[in-house]
Formats: C-alpha cells, structure tokens, sequence
C-alpha cells in the first residue's frame, strides 16, 4: 500500500518549489516584458551578485517619492485631499470661512476657486488642518480619513490607488538585500500613518516634509507632542539630497521619482561612484490613470525628463510599460 502522506508531503514540495521557481523567474509580474523590466532584473541581479557591479549589502540603498511614483497624485496631492476635507469637518466651527478664500471654495465645494489662492492659500490650509492637535490625535485623524475618504474620479480610497508594479518593484528589491525608503515632499507624520500597511515599509523608513512639533508635560504628569504651525523642513527639490543626508546618512543606489520635485535626488544618486539606477514614471495612460508631463501643475516632468534621456536614465511609459496599474485592475494575460 502506498504510503498516502509521503506521496503528499511529495507533491506539495513539488507544487511550492514549482511556484518559488515561478516566482524567481517573474518578480516584476506586473511589468510588460521589454527593455525597462530587462533594466531594472539585470541591475539588481548584478548588484547582488559578485562581480564587477556587486554592491554589498549595507550600501543597497532604494529611495522612491511618494506622490505620482508610488500613489497617484491626481488631480491633486492626497495630503491637500484630506486637508480639503477636514475643512469641511471643521467648517460649522468656523463661521468666519464661509466668506474667506480658500476655505470658502472648499465648503462650497468649488475646488478651482480655492486652488486659484495659490502657493499661500494651500500652505495656510495645511497649517490650519495639521496643526494644533497632538501627534497622536493627528495619527487617529489621518487614519480615519484613509478609511472613509475616496478618490473623486475613481471612487476608491486613496490608500487603493497605489501602483501595483512599483510595489513589485519594491518587494523585489527587498527580497534581494535592498533597504527600501520613501523620500518626499509629503508631509512625514502623513505618510507614516500607512506606509507599512500600503508599502511594507516602516515608518522610520519615511522621509518628508516636516513641521515643528513642541514636547509639552501637563501638571497632571501627561506627555504629549503638539504639532505647530511652522515649517521645520521641506523635503522637495533641492531639499531631498539633504534629507537623505540627515535621515539616512547613506548615498542611494536605487532611485525613482517622477517629476521635477524629484530631479535633484536623481542627480545625487547618479553622482555616486559604482553602479546606479535612476529611474522615472511618465505619466502616459489618460485612461487607466492620468497623461500630464512638463505643462502639469502637479507633478511637472520637464528638466528632469530631459535629462533622463540625455543621460539614459530609465524611463518607465506607464501605458506602455505597465500591465495594470493598480492592485485591483485585471492583469492580462499577456
């Protein structure tokens, strides 16, 4: 009589080393097979392998912005959607906004009379909506608008329109020695309430834009951090090679933005000595995502595409590099 259990145990050895071979074979599943997804398997297996271009562990450092690399950030920044909406929270609290741009134009609901206030108007709403609460309260606030809130065009949560083949990408560079960070211009205590829930990465792997935040010791002996309404540190531009100075302390290897903002943290990464993978999403699919480039007011491409092609940085076509484009899209078959 056959023994049942070892035919079993067998076949399932079988079945799961069938489906690491698989997975080893294909990490970048939803990336179309071309010269972009060639690049990015040929650089880490290099990279992890001795030779030449081996670069030891510690040193496989990976920065990825945020904002249009890893999440959508159309029509505007997920950050000012939800301060958009705390604004219409705090509203009956505040008469005085009914008549006062912007908050006037987000009550009302009329967002292009509200973005029409510019540069000064947006940060007076961040500072309004961020600031005068703990730390703690503003973790619970961003958690639940990340539960309840949702996109205006795609009617899905925000926290659902990242991008499937990026975190392929970041899963695979993990998989292989690689410490994944996040570098943006977002703000820090924003993006850290999901990073390791959306991204796997862990919130002191986040690097952002960040306000003062003040220790105070109540008489009853509590503890609380409050946030204030002062900029401490801009982590865009020429902002993010210093971030990645102070916070990481290391050069990246690895980088992928998207726009502009992002520009001069390709430029540092590309400036160290070894092998280097500088990386650019172009928006090019109106119609799974958003088209826009060098005449956007979000996420701007112009001087950093330019020198991606100048330069043969890699630049990823997301209609036709990418299968799908977020996690819950149907992959096709080929």
């Amino acid at each position: 009589m056959p023994n049942w259990r070892s035919l079993m145990t067998g076949l399932f050895a079988v079945i799961f080393s069938a489906g690491a071979v698989m997975a080893e074979t294909d990490p970048l599943p939803s990336w179309k097979d071309g010269a972009i997804k060639k690049s990015i398997t040929d650089f880490v297996a290099h990279a992890t392998t001795e030779g030449p271009d081996f670069v030891p562990a510690p040193e496989r450092i990976a920065v990825f912005d945020n904002d249009g690399t890893l999440w959508m950030e159309q029509p505007f920044y997920f950050q000012l959607g939800f301060a958009f909406d705390r604004i219409k929270t705090l509203a009956p609290h505040h008469p005085e906004w009914k008549d006062r741009q912007p908050f006037k134009g987000l009550i009302e609901g009329d967002l292009k009379s509200a973005l029409a206030t510019g540069e000064k108007g947006l940060l007076e709403v961040l500072a309004t909506t961020h600031a005068g609460m703990t730390t703690d309260d503003f973790r619970r606030t961003v958690v639940d608008w990340t539960q309840s809130a949702h996109h205006p065009r795609f009617k899905r949560p925000y926290i659902e329109l990242v991008y499937q083949p990026m975190l392929e990408l970041m899963r695979h560079l993990r998989t292989n020695g690689f410490k994944t960070f996040i570098v943006s211009g977002g703000g820090v205590e924003f993006m850290r309430v999901f990073a390791e829930q959306v991204y796997d990465i862990p919130s002191e792997q986040v690097v952002g834009s960040s306000g003062v935040v003040k220790f105070q010791r109540a008489a009853n002996g509590s503890i609380k951090l409050i946030k204030e309404a002062k900029v401490e540190f801009i982590d865009d531009n020429d902002g993010k090679p210093v971030g990645i100075n102070r916070f990481i302390g290391r050069r990246p290897i690895f980088a992928f933005g998207n726009s502009d903002g992002d520009h001069a943290m390709l430029q540092y990464t590309a400036a160290g000595a070894g092998p280097r993978f500088l990386g650019l999403v172009h928006h090019t699919d109106a119609e799974r995502e958003y088209a826009y480039d060098r005449q956007s007011h979000i996420g701007k491409l112009d001087k950093a595409l330019d020198e991606a092609r100048e330069r043969g940085w890699t630049v990823v076509d997301m209609k036709r590099d990418w299968k799908v484009v977020f996690p819950h899209q149907t992959r096709p078959a080929n």
